[in-house]
């Protein structure tokens, strides 16, 4: 290392991509089942709280039902509802993903996610070319590292 030529270490955000092959596919699309099977295990448990939340204000309650009960209910239906919307809004951004899977052509690649890297740059490195890194993954294993490192 040149002592005359100060370094600095700096973090990045790596790209890491995916080729598509059978195997990750059928690995994503279990697990995008997985997330579906899960909301809809959710959606029961939060329609079943609801109802028993309810039954249990009818019980504590006069009848016929007052105006402070019939709000308390209310009140339980609509945060069962709200809920719901977004439960079912997940299921359906995960129903989107799987459906998008199933169309990816064989050998394609597709960003998985990114992670933090730490680089040291020193007077006259291209920063640009250094922060545009990127590994390329088949089946989990590094094929490629793509980039100034």
């Amino acid at each position: 290392m040149d002592a005359s030529k100060p370094q600095l270490l700096l973090k990045r955000a790596v790209n890491v991509k995916a080729v598509v092959t059978p195997r990750w596919k059928e690995e994503v699309q279990q697990q995008l089942q997985a997330q579906i099977n899960a909301v809809d295990t959710q959606l029961q448990q939060l329609e079943m709280q609801g109802q028993r939340a309810i039954a249990e204000i009818q019980k504590q309650s006069l009848q016929p039902p007052g105006p402070q009960t019939l709000q308390q209910i209310e009140n339980i239906q609509l945060q069962v509802n709200q809920q719901k919307s977004e439960l079912l809004e997940q299921k359906n951004q995960s129903l989107q993903n799987l459906q998008q899977v199933q169309l990816l052509e064989l050998e394609q690649e597709v960003n998985q996610f990114q992670i933090e890297g730490i680089f040291s740059t020193t007077i006259g490195d291209n920063l640009i070319g250094k922060l545009q890194v990127e590994i390329l993954l088949r089946d989990g294993v590094v094929q490629e590292i793509r980039g100034d490192i």
